[in-house]
């Protein structure tokens, strides 16, 4: 008799969860684009993932090179938030260049899809600062 209604919650809150995690995710890529910083507090990897958040624009600041990274790749747990990865992103190109690893990168945006013709990298605002 309750089973209907337990089920029926259940999804509700899980609706609720993932529109939540889209809504933060959509904050911190505002925060970022408008301020062209650092966006604390930042969603876990978790939630990003949960809100179909898949991808994390970098941008290499050797480089200039816009990549995107696969967040279900990232071998960091699901609590971590997204602004603590920047410091383990590297270019590839800029490494490979000065024969170390190369570390300088700015996180600019999270993304449902890849970075393609269609779907061109993420722009800075143009504010205040």
């Amino acid at each position: 008799m309750f089973g209907a209604t337990v089920r029926h919650l259940a999804e509700r809150a899980t609706e609720a969860r993932r529109d939540a995690d889209g809504l933060a995710c959509q904050a911190r890529n505002a925060r970022m684009l408008a301020f062209q910083g650092p966006a604390q507090p930042s969603p876990a990897l978790g939630d990003a993932l949960n809100a179909s958040y898949r991808y994390l624009e970098v941008k290499c600041l050797g480089c200039e090179t816009h990549q995107a990274v696969a967040l279900d790749i990232v071998r960091r747990p699901k609590w971590t938030p997204i602004h603590e990865l920047e410091r383990y992103m590297r270019c590839r190109q800029c490494s490979r260049s000065n024969g170390f690893p190369f570390k300088r990168g700015n996180l600019v945006a999270l993304r449902t899809t890849k970075i393609s013709t269609m779907n061109p990298p993420s722009t800075w605002w143009l504010g205040d600062r």
